[in-house]
């Protein structure tokens, strides 16, 4: 194993995931700190809520890129030889969790970041793509019904580890199936205060493209 190598692409993807997309774009072409508005939150649902559909669309596609980005860099290991194949999944998940820790707690922001909900689609768009292109149909469809961007990724993310219990989706390594089931735990965890702002009816809903202004 090259150490040195392996050791600097797993920090790598922990500083990928640390680039505070929505608080850059806020403050550049804003002149405000997202984290001071809306939900408090560095994430692409907030910059949709407080800055609108176009500036959101980008933070959304750019936190999406990091997650499948820093995940990428495991097969970057392989390639060079510094991991077995039999590693690769380990490491992209290793990889895949360090860049979205870096979104939740980004030192380019002390440490003050999102939930991590776009990073994580990117991490496993590039682990399971076919799974998760399913997950991000029901994602759209959830969020075209119901207008709640909370609802719609604990939804996915719950179909996510259930889809991986059908022989079609199953993955060949029962880690995947576990750390799946895993994650969706910890979306629904983390979405707690937007389940409590769902069941009383206060929830912020996202615009649509084809809304009025």
């Amino acid at each position: 194993m090259n150490l040195p190598l392996v050791l600097g692409l797993l920090v790598a993807a922990y500083l990928i995931g640390s680039i505070p997309t929505a608080l850059w774009v806020g403050r550049a072409f804003f002149g405000l700190d997202i984290r001071e508005h809306g939900s408090g939150n560095a994430g692409a649902t907030n910059t949709f809520r407080v800055l609108g559909k176009k500036p959101g669309s980008f933070v959304m596609a750019v936190d999406v890129l990091k997650g499948w980005l820093a995940t990428s860099l495991a097969q970057v290991m392989l390639n060079q030889g510094a991991i077995l194949p039999d590693q690769l999944l380990y490491y992209q998940l290793a990889c895949g969790v360090l860049a979205v820790v870096g979104h939740i707690y980004p030192i380019w922001a002390g440490f003050r970041g999102g939930k991590g909900v776009a990073t994580v689609l990117g991490m496993m768009l590039a682990i399971a793509p076919a799974t998760v292109g399913v997950c991000i149909l029901v994602f759209i469809t959830v969020l075209l019904i119901s207008r709640y961007v909370s609802m719609s990724s604990m939804t996915a993310g719950i179909v996510f580890a259930l889809l991986q219990l059908l022989p079609q989706f199953r993955p060949d390594n029962s880690l995947l199936l576990w750390f799946g089931f895993v994650l969706a735990a910890l979306l629904v965890y983390t979405h707690r205060a937007n389940i409590g702002r769902l069941r009383a009816g206060t929830e912020s809903r996202v615009p649509m493209p084809w809304d009025k202004k």
